[in-house]
């Protein structure tokens, strides 16, 4: 029995790190700095990263992301997400963390890799008038349309799937509101009502396409481990649940039902969600290395 356990651990690392055979080196790195970082462990946004819910919070962003036909447009073009999948994911995984756990000038750094990154990402796309439109990755609306379905996706599926904010919604929002200015967007939102304003404001530019329904179809069936997949259903059907009515009826999707009954979807996602901390154990690599620099920092103070 153990040594399934111990298999299952191991792809379940596996599946967040790209298979990688011992911890990555830059989670390593992050115990380096000179500074805390543009949050700490009091802050919301380490509350909400350090929790399950970014797990589930990631499928939402894709799903919200892929709406935008200048977002969805790159992704087509340029990703290589069905192909290296578990590459792609713990890239983004890389940036994310590397903000939240690093000091200012690793963040700042990772940033400005991923918008070095992001230069060769243009085209063109038709719109949702039919008009075909120029695209970069780096265009400052895009940018901020990829950086409002983050901050919607992380902060949605942990008000709905996870625990206290410290500060509220309202803290996180602004809080990581530093991400967004490190990506180059102006004046991202700092409220949970800024936010929804800020959203709402993409609603005519947003719609479905053959290229929304193609990553749509992978994001439901991933190609991962098959002690993983009924787990994942439910984290999909999860994130599903917790769109807005009007993104779901944009993707074709419908909130999971018997029936015409909605089926309710907390203690599942959050009992599976609990499943994957058992497997990761209490505190990933990237917190642990900067509760270690914090704490070289304050011995030396």
């Amino acid at each position: 029995m153990i040594p399934l356990l111990e298999s299952w651990r191991r792809q379940l690392i596996g599946t967040f790190s790209n298979n990688a055979a011992e911890i990555p080196q830059w989670e390593l790195e992050l115990a380096k700095g000179d500074d805390v970082g543009h949050f700490g462990p009091e802050s919301a946004v380490w509350a909400v990263h350090g929790s399950m819910t970014p797990i589930i919070a990631g499928i939402r962003a894709l799903l919200l992301q892929a709406l935008h036909p200048g977002a969805m447009a790159g992704v087509h073009d340029f990703s290589d997400y069905k192909e290296d999948p578990l590459g792609r994911l713990a890239g983004t995984i890389r940036w994310i963390f590397t903000v939240t756990y690093g000091d200012t000038h690793a963040a700042k750094s990772g940033s400005d890799w991923v918008l070095r990154l992001h230069e060769r990402v243009h085209g063109t796309y038709v719109d949702a008038d039919g008009v075909e439109q120029p695209y970069s990755a780096n265009d400052p609306e895009i940018a901020r349309w990829v950086h409002l379905a983050f901050t919607d996706a992380f902060l949605s599926s942990h008000q709905r799937y996870g625990g206290e904010i410290p500060g509220g919604p309202d803290a996180y929002v602004a809080e990581w509101a530093v991400a967004g200015e490190l990506m180059g967007i102006p004046d991202p939102p700092r409220s949970e009502a800024e936010l929804r304003k800020q959203m709402a404001g993409f609603d005519s530019q947003l719609r479905s396409s053959d290229y929304v329904q193609e990553a749509l179809g992978f994001l439901r069936n991933p190609p991962l481990p098959g002690n993983q997949r009924i787990g994942y259903r439910v984290l999909f059907a999860g994130a599903v649940a917790s769109l807005e009515p009007k993104h779901r009826e944009l993707l074709g999707l419908r909130a999971p039902h018997v029936g015409p009954v909605p089926l309710p979807m907390t203690f599942p996602v959050k009992l599976v969600l609990g499943v994957i901390r058992f497997g990761l154990g209490p505190m990933g690599p990237s917190e642990r290395s900067a509760r270690e620099r914090i704490a070289r920092l304050a011995g030396r103070q």
